[in-house]
C-alpha cells in the first residue's frame, strides 16, 4: 500500500510540474509511530489528520528519522508527527529538527512540522479537530512586558516580569493600557483571575519553568499539572486551586521558559496539561534549559512583525532558517553537530565553548557579545518544540497604519519575480523588528515564504541583493527599502 501511495504522490507532483515546470506541489505527510497505529483510538487520530490533508501515513518504530527515506521520496512541505506523550522527549524533538534538514543537500529546513499528541487520544483528536478552521488571535494574556503595547489585541492582560507586582490590562481594541501594582503574594492569584476572566486565544509566558511547573515572574507561585489539567500552588499559603477552563481552543507560546515544551516521555507533564486541560491546540516551548532565547523570542518577533503575512508555524520556520544561515556564516562545521546538552549548566557551557574554540581556531570570550551569540545560536538551534498542525492558520490581527508594504511573487518562464511595494507610511525600522527583544534577536532581514516551492532556485546575476534563496523562502539582508517605492528580486528557477 505504501508503494502505491508514494507512486500516486509522485505522479501528482509530476503532473503539477507539467503545468508549471518550475514549481513543486504543496503536500502533506503524516508520520505515526507503531504504538499509535497499534492502538485503535490513537490510530484514528493519525487517519483523521491524514484525511483532512489528503496525506499518506508512514509509520516508524521509535523515532521519526526512520521515515527519512519516505520523506525523501515524497518530499512534503508539511509533516505532522502523531505520537503518544510517553514516546516524546528532549532527544525526540532535537532529532526532528536535524532530520528536517536532511531531505535534500542544503542546510535549511525542508518542511514545516508539528507534533500531534495529547494527554490521551481524545486530547490528540481534539487538537486535530480544533485546527480545522483558521484562528485570528484577538484576546491574549501574558507574563511578559514585551507585548504591552497590546496593539494586536482587542483585550489583553499581563503580570509583569520586569517589575515585581506590576500588572495591567486593556478592554477594547482602541482602549488605553491601565496598569496597577499588587503585593508579590497576590501575583499568582492575579494571573489566574486574568486568565479565567479574559479567556484568551493566546497565552505568552517567559518565566522560570520545568516539565512539572510554570513559575510566575519572580517565582511568586506555581502553575502545575495534575491528571492532564492545570492548577495553581500558592507558595505563601500552600493553597491549591484548579484553573477554571472554558474549553475554547487556544495557542500557547512559551517563548522564554526552560523545559516546559519537553513532554519528558510522560503524559503527566506541563505540555500535556496545556494541550489537554487548557485546550492548547498549538504550543511552542523549549525542551532544554534556555539562556540565550533566540529560537523562542525569534519566532515571536517574526510573528508580531508580520501579523497578517505569517502564521505562527511560518514565523517559527522562517526564524529557524534565518539563524541557520547566520550559523553557517560563523561555523558551517557545527550545523550537523549536536550541542552538548547536560545536567550541569556550567559544564555544558564549558564543553560547548571548548568545541567552538576548536572550530573557530581561537578562544571563545563569554563576555564578548558576538561570541555569546555564537554559543547561544548553537544551543538554541534544535530545541524548540512545535505541537500542533503545522498547516493550521494562526494569525495575529493586523495593526492599523502598519500595513505599509506588500509582497507578491510570480513565475514567468524560468524566473520567479518577487515584487515588494512600499507605501507612503513605510517604516524600515518596523519591518526589521522595531527593536523588539533586541537583546535576544537583532534586526530581521526581509523575508518571504513562497506560495509554492521552487525548483532549483538561485539569484539571477546582475543584482546587488545580499540574499539567501531556498526552494521555500528568500531572506534579504540588505533590504534598505524606502517609502513609496517598488523593488524586484529576480530568481532563476528550473534546470
Amino acid at each position: 500500500m505504501r508503494k502505491i501511495s508514494v507512486i500516486l504522490t509522485l505522479i501528482a507532483a509530476v503532473f503539477n510540474i507539467g503545468c508549471n515546470k518550475n514549481t513543486l506541489e504543496n503536500n502533506y505527510l503524516v508520520l505515526a509511530s507503531e504504538d499509535v497505529m497499534a492502538d485503535e483510538a490513537w490510530q484514528q487520530v493519525a487517519h483523521s489528520i491524514a484525511t483532512k490533508h489528503n496525506a499518506e501515513v508512514v509509520t516508524f518504530a521509535e523515532m521519526p528519522r526512520e521515515a527519512l527515506t519516505a520523506l525523501r521520496d515524497i518530499n512534503p512541505r508539511y509533516v505532522a508527527i502523531v505520537d503518544m506523550p510517553e514516546n516524546i522527549g528532549r532527544d525526540y524533538v532535537i532529532d526532528l529538527h536535524m532530520m528536517c534538514r536532511e531531505v535534500d543537500d542544503d542546510i535549511y529546513g525542508d518542511f514545516m512540522w508539528g507534533i500531534i499528541t495529547g494527554y490521551d487520544a481524545t486530547a490528540a483528536m481534539r487538537m486535530v479537530e480544533n485546527s480545522t478552521e483558521p484562528l485570528l488571535i484577538k484576546d491574549a494574556v501574558a507574563t511578559i512586558m514585551e507585548l504591552n503595547s497590546a496593539k494586536w489585541f482587542d483585550n489583553y492582560a499581563w503580570v509583569d516580569d520586569h517589575t515585581r507586582g506590576l500588572w495591567g490590562y486593556k478592554n477594547g481594541r482602541k482602549s488605553e493600557i491601565i496598569t496597577d501594582t499588587i503585593a508579590g503574594e497576590q501575583v499568582l492569584d492575579k494571573f489566574k483571575e486574568l486568565y479565567e476572566a479574559y479567556d484568551p486565544d493566546l497565552i505568552v509566558t517567559a518565566a522560570h519553568a520545568t516539565q512539572k511547573n510554570l513559575e510566575m515572574p519572580y517565582s511568586l507561585g506555581h502553575i502545575k499539572p495534575r491528571g492532564g489539567k492545570l492548577y495553581t500552588h500558592n507558595i505563601f499559603t500552600g493553597e491549591e486551586k484548579d484553573i477554571v477552563e472554558s474549553g475554547k481552543r487556544r495557542v500557547y507560546t512559551a517563548v522564554g521558559n526552560c523545559l516546559i515544551g519537553d513532554m519528558n516521555n510522560t503524559k503527566e507533564s506541563m505540555a500535556a496539561a496545556w494541550m489537554n486541560g487548557a485546550n492548547a491546540t498549538t504550543m511552542i516551548g523549549y525542551v532544554v534549559t534556555t539562556w540565550h532565547g533566540r529560537s523562542g523570542w525569534g519566532a515571536l518577533k517574526y510573528w508580531v512583525t508580520n501579523p497578517e503575512r505569517y502564521t505562527l508555524a511560518e514565523a517559527t520556520y522562517i526564524n529557524q532558517q534565518d539563524f541557520l544561515h547566520q550559523q553557517n556564516e560563523w561555523y558551517p562545521e557545527l550545523l550537523n553537530e549536536r550541542y552538548s546538552f547536560g545536567d550541569k549548566f556550567w559544564e555544558e557551557l564549558t564543553t560547548a565553548a571548548n568545541r567552538l574554540s576548536e572550530v573557530l581556531g581561537r578562544e571563545i570570550d563569554m563576555y564578548n557579545a558576538e561570541d555569546w551569540d555564537m554559543m547561544g545560536f548553537w544551543h538554541d538551534r534544535d530545541v524548540l518544540a512545535y505541537y500542533g498542525d503545522p498547516m493550521w492558520k494562526i494569525n495575529l490581527q493586523s495593526v492599523e497604519g502598519e500595513n505599509d508594504y506588500t509582497v507578491t511573487s510570480r513565475v514567468s518562464g524560468d524566473k520567479c519575480i518577487v515584487t515588494i511595494t512600499t507605501g507612503d507610511n513605510f517604516s524600515l525600522e518596523r519591518m526589521v523588528g522595531d527593536k523588539f527583544k533586541q537583546e535576544h534577536v537583532l534586526d530581521l532581514p526581509f523575508s518571504h515564504i513562497f506560495a509554492e516551492r521552487l525548483v532549483n532556485p538561485r539569484m539571477a546575476e546582475g543584482q546587488s541583493w545580499d540574499a539567501v534563496v531556498d526552494e521555500n523562502f528568500i531572506l534579504v539582508y540588505n533590504a534598505n527599502f524606502e517609502p513609496s517605492s517598488t523593488y524586484e528580486i529576480i530568481i532563476e528557477i528550473g534546470e
